[in-house]
């Protein structure tokens, strides 16, 4: 492990994450994203449209085809959003709220199973070096305007 860079830790263990996600969905003909949408939608009074996008670091084009296809199965419906009659929430059907809780126990499952085979202390530290990369990356801080600059 010692010769592997950072982000190829990072990408190959999310891809193995996404995998393993997309493989449990199929078996209930769905996706890693369906389920992550299902989750990312207020169970009681739905979401904004614009807000699942950025909630689920997901552009607006595969979003509308996710939910498109959401739609077509039942999982959720749309209504004008009565604070904001241009604004569009999406809400979970009967269907979509029992898939949901499917989605949840296997996001759940996987944490429990991680958890089994790590310490508090490995976990801490795991999610303390993901706050770092991340605030690094938010901040500018690895490759900003000023060094790249001639």
């Amino acid at each position: 492990m010692k010769d592997k860079t950072i982000d190829y830790v990072l990408r190959a263990t999310w891809q193995a994450v996404s995998r393993m996600y997309n493989e449990e969905a199929t078996k209930y003909g769905a996706t890693m994203a369906t389920g992550f949408a299902l989750l990312s939608i207020d169970r009681e009074n739905g979401t904004p449209s614009t807000a699942l996008g950025p909630r689920m670091g997901m552009e607006a084009t595969s979003l509308t085809r996710t939910l498109k296809s959401m739609e077509e199965k039942g999982l959720i419906i749309r209504k004008k959003n009565p604070v904001d009659g241009r604004g569009v929430l999406i809400h979970l059907t009967k269907l979509g709220k029992e898939k949901r809780e499917l989605s949840k126990s296997t996001v759940l499952k996987f944490n429990e199973t991680v958890r089994k085979h790590v310490t508090d202390e490995q976990l801490n530290n795991f999610m303390e070096v993901a706050e770092i990369i991340n605030e690094l990356i938010a901040d500018k801080s690895i490759y900003s305007d000023t060094e790249n600059k001639d």
